[in-house]
């Protein structure tokens, strides 16, 4: 059967057995979960029946945001998971009108406790029963660790296997069936709980998408508390490497002017930073010039931004910062001379337990205190993943080669992890790893970014060619893997392919295409 032709048959079959209540049975069934449904550890505390004609803010719940679009008729049941004594998951449960048998768990961000609205809705929308938490605290800051373990635990593994089995148990009650597949979504931290789900608990899911993974957790805070540390961070007016947000500015065009080109087109998106050999020492201030031009501090600080972070016996802790990276709004983040909340409060909290600690004469001994201490096993930097693919498990992974804030290189060294960890030097029967240029954190960026995730779709296209979720049903379902997948820009006029690791986005004078390339580049 020719492809599209297949993926219309398994669609209209998926369609064929959604699964409805009838629309006047709705409310009291919905209701009914508060009074009649007892889960272990679990107390429903609200479920309501909304009947949704167009999208519309209803109220949402912790400090995160006051108010939540939601675009779809669903029972909506609010719920709290006792995980042990001493701590306890909230999360929402979207229940739609119309459902599939598709059920979809939530990721988070950074340290964060909030509850992700944005994709409730967008899985609801495509007839997901669609679940999320607040990992097991409320807010973003990191002293709610402090002396409680078991919430840290929450954060750093719990949360998503309590939410998927209670969640999965909430589905069953309310539709009067079980669900058919089971399917995680996440970016950044989120991105690193998917993978630690598949580690840890490889049954809980047929198929996660996992986006920038903030794995090698440990490791990511105190490379990003190295940038600021090079940069003379957080005491930058004493400080002769210190680089402004101007200065910046010059650099980054310098970057582009070196290695914008070398994929054969000069477009403002460097296609493979790894290739570009950025040249600093172009831009060093010559006899009286001081200013858009770099002194030889600021030259010394750059160039150990973009190297590797290196441990103190040589090993690798960290890929380096990605050139043309420079412009982006977290680069300014970590980069502008102040301390970056959520790598101060992981060490100050869970490293030093120190109140006052401000990330000042930060070195790799650090680093390698906090891969002793892992705090709640938060690393996830593990190549193991042999009981999810025993399970029937897929990943599909992306990353964008512009993200300032997780060097897309961390991705590459996962994947390479993972296949000598398995000894399988391709891993595409169940793990597939997509970079796209010219994104940048999880989203946004000159790039073709838009690939269905963050429940941000192209209006051009949305299909499984073009939608990461839509990709990982057809792989899981279909056992259709997505050889590329096809981006967006953010005005929905320019798209481009994009490659699976190991191959490489190749301009071939009229287009990208996607080549595996061996030694020094060969095309194979």
């Amino acid at each position: 059967m020719p492809l599209m032709r297949r993926l219309t048959f398994l669609l209209l079959l998926v369609a064929s057995l959604a699964h409805s209540l009838p629309q006047d049975a709705r409310p009291s069934a919905c209701k009914a979960l508060k009074t009649r449904l007892h889960l272990e550890n679990t107390t429903i505390l609200s479920a309501e029946h909304l009947d949704i004609s167009q999208p519309k803010n209803i109220t949402a719940l912790g400090t995160c945001q006051t108010d939540a679009l939601a675009s779809t008729s669903m029972c909506r049941v609010h719920f709290v998971i006792n995980t042990t004594t001493t701590s306890a998951v909230h999360a929402e449960a979207w229940l739609p009108d119309t459902w599939y048998g598709r059920f979809l768990a939530l990721g988070n961000g950074g340290l964060g406790g909030c509850i992700d609205y944005l994709n409730l809705d967008y899985g609801a929308s495509l007839h997901f029963a669609t679940v999320g938490s607040n990992n097991g605290h409320d807010g973003t800051d990191g002293s709610v660790f402090v002396g409680h373990p078991e919430v840290l635990n929450d954060y750093t593994f719990r949360a998503i296997h309590a939410e998927a089995v209670i969640g999965k148990q909430i589905v069953e009650a309310y539709y009067g069936s079980p669900h058919q597949r089971s399917y995680y979504l996440g970016c950044s931290t989120g991105g690193r709980q998917g993978t630690q789900a598949a580690l840890k608990y490889p049954d809980d899911f047929d198929g996660i998408i996992a986006g920038a993974p903030a794995t090698d957790w440990n490791h990511l805070m105190g490379w990003m508390a190295m940038l600021m540390e090079y940069i003379g961070a957080p005491h930058i007016s004493s400080s002769s490497s210190f680089i402004p947000p101007a200065l910046w500015d010059i650099i980054a065009a310098e970057v582009l002017r070196q290695c914008d080109g070398l994929d054969g087109v000069v477009d403002g998106i460097i296609t493979e930073p790894d290739a570009c050999g950025f040249q600093p020492e172009a831009l060093v201030c010559i006899g009286d010039a001081t200013e858009g031009c770099v002194s030889i501090p600021q030259l010394e600080a750059l160039r150990k931004i973009y190297q590797p972070l290196f441990g103190p016996d040589g090993e690798l802790l960290y890929p380096r910062y990605d050139p043309g990276t420079e412009q982006g709004g977290f680069a300014q983040t970590l980069l502008n001379g102040s301390v970056v909340s959520y790598t101060n409060d992981w060490y100050r909290y869970m490293i030093f337990n120190d109140s006052s600690y401000d990330s000042s004469n930060f070195t790799t001994q650090d680093i390698l205190l906090a891969d002793r201490i892992n705090p709640g096993d938060v690393s996830t930097f593990s190549g193991d993943l042999s009981g999810f693919k025993a399970s029937g498990g897929k990943f599909l992974t992306y990353h964008g080669r512009r993200d300032e804030v997780i060097a897309s290189g961390n991705s590459k060294r996962v994947y390479d992890l993972i296949s000598t960890t398995l000894g399988m030097p391709s891993l595409d029967s169940f793990y597939r790893l997509f970079l796209v240029p010219g994104m940048t954190h999880c989203m946004g960026g000159p790039g073709a970014w838009r690939i269905g995730q963050y429940g941000l779709v192209s209006k051009a296209a949305n299909t499984s060619s073009h939608n990461v979720l839509l990709a990982i049903v057809d792989w899981v379902e279909g056992g259709v893997p997505p050889d590329t997948m096809t981006g967006t820009d953010s005005s929905d006029r320019t798209q481009r392919v994009h490659c699976r690791y190991p191959e490489r986005s190749v301009w071939d004078g009229e287009a990208y295409v996607c080549k595996r390339l061996g030694w020094r580049g060969v095309r194979l």
